[in-house]
């Protein structure tokens, strides 16, 4: 058995030699930290990869009716080095959202793997019915009903990725007849994608136009629709049994069970905080100014989302797990330093950094078998590899198996604590706030006659 040398030092040194080396130990958990980071964007990648040519995540708008108008405008030419206004004859078009859409879809999802990562793609189909009528105060946008050329209007579907579109064409019916549809020219606020149906408006001018259409499309991770009737209803339904709503319309009625979910949506006009009439010059293509968030794919304020999300997010986890990481270490040197310096047991700097290094290696082998395994069985297999590790060890370095397992007891309830405060989210500040205290009460009384300085009097 090897003989230690006595340690003279103060147990305030021993203190701040325990503290300083736990401050170290912060560089290499932050590289863990950033491990996971650099995974989760491989994760990222790779599931890029997977879905690349299936379609993107879809937005649907629509669907809108355009209708062309000429309109006198008034320039500013130079003649003879005078400026000269002269009236001049524009092509704009009028924008009319239906007064009624009634919209359902129905989500088939699918999850595909390529290694060790997964992503989940789907077909949807999207079928519904929109109601089209020129409002009474159509003279208040500026066009009268005459200026129409509704000889010459167009239905517009936005769908931001058109490349879904595979399979059954789409199909549009307008007062019960059939419409030839072309790619391109959809709504702004799919950035002009998706498809339009030339239709003659006529008995628009003296009846509602009615319109049906059906189209089946393939995607990726969320399905939104930007609602834009004065009346909007959506229904989505889907075996997904983990679905998340975004966006800033929530669904007035949602069921979600283990078979499916089933979410209806209805939005009205006074909402949208937009008319049901819009006039701009013909061929504009440029779509209302999109915010950093949604570019990034973040919901908008005014869209209706559903988020096709995994059950366990497992990098989100262990990123959290890793921010606790400093916890394990100052509880742990703190249990090694009251061996110090009430039970007389030596503990050295090397051996200090080796329990560190082993409590940090914990979130390193977390991370790497969630990948495979899954998060849960991942944990425990971590954790039991680490207890068992640090067990044997404590047991040699603090020259007792009774100590080891005293360290033993102490890992495996900070690692229980710490699966409950990862489950728990809500409540993980409070339930970690009253742990610290009862652990600070604890040192605090087994401590309160220690001399810190080494030169009290006995």
């Amino acid at each position: 058995m090897s003989i230690r040398n006595p340690d003279t030092r103060a147990p305030g040194v021993k203190l701040l030699v325990a503290v300083i080396l736990a401050v170290m130990l912060t560089v290499p958990l932050f590289a863990v930290y950033l491990l996971s980071w650099d995974r989760q964007t491989q994760a990222q990648t790779a599931r890029g990869s997977i879905v690349a040519g299936w379609g993107g995540p879809q937005r649907l708008a629509g669907p809108v009716l355009v209708i062309p108008y000429q309109a006198q405008a008034t320039e500013t030419v130079t003649e003879n080095g005078k400026a000269v206004a002269r009236s001049i004859t524009v092509q704009r078009e009028l924008t009319l959202a239906p007064d009624r859409a009634n919209l359902a879809a129905t989500i088939a999802p699918e999850r595909r793997k390529k290694s060790i990562y997964e992503a989940v793609i789907y077909t949807a189909r999207a079928t519904g019915t929109a109601s089209f009528s020129l409002p009474v105060d159509l003279a208040r946008s500026g066009v009268a009903a005459a200026q129409l050329d509704l000889a010459r209007a167009e239905l517009r579907f936005g769908l931001s990725d058109p490349r879904g579109l595979v399979g059954t064409p789409p199909s549009v019916t307008v007062a019960g007849r059939p419409a030839t549809l072309r790619p391109g020219r959809g709504p702004a606020e799919t950035g002009g994608s998706g498809f339009v149906a030339p239709v003659d408006a006529s008995t628009l001018a003296g009846a509602p136009l009615p319109v049906s259409f059906s189209f089946g499309f393939r995607g990726n991770a969320w399905l939104g629709l930007v609602p834009q009737a004065g009346d909007t209803r959506w229904r989505v339904t889907s075996p997904w049994e983990s679905p998340g709503f975004s966006g800033g319309f929530l669904p007035t009625q949602r069921s979600v069970s283990a078979k499916g979910f089933d979410a209806r949506w209805q939005v009205g006009n006074l909402a949208l905080g937009r008319s049901l009439v819009d006039t701009a010059d013909a061929g504009r293509t440029d779509a209302p100014a999109r915010s950093a968030g949604e570019a990034a794919g973040i919901a908008g304020d005014y869209e209706a989302r559903v988020d096709l999300v995994a059950p366990v997010d497992l990098y989100s986890q262990v990123d959290r797990s890793v921010k606790y990481g400093f916890l394990f270490i100052g509880f742990t040197f703190a249990a090694f330093l009251l061996f110090d310096v009430i039970g007389g047991v030596r503990v050295a700097v090397p051996e200090y950094l080796l329990v560190g290094v082993a409590l940090i290696l914990f979130f390193v082998l977390l991370l790497a078998f969630a990948e495979v395994v899954g998060f849960a069985f991942a944990y425990v297999i971590a954790a039991g590899a680490i207890i068992g590790l640090l067990t044997a060890y404590s047991a040699a370095v603090l020259g007792s198996w009774r100590r080891g397992g005293l360290i033993a007891g102490l890992l495996a309830a900070l690692y229980a604590v710490l699966y409950v405060l990862l489950s728990l989210e809500a409540f993980s500040l409070l339930i970690g706030s009253v742990l610290l205290f009862v652990a600070l009460a604890g040192v605090m009384y087994v401590t309160r006659r220690l001399d810190w300085s080494g030169v009290r009097a006995a």
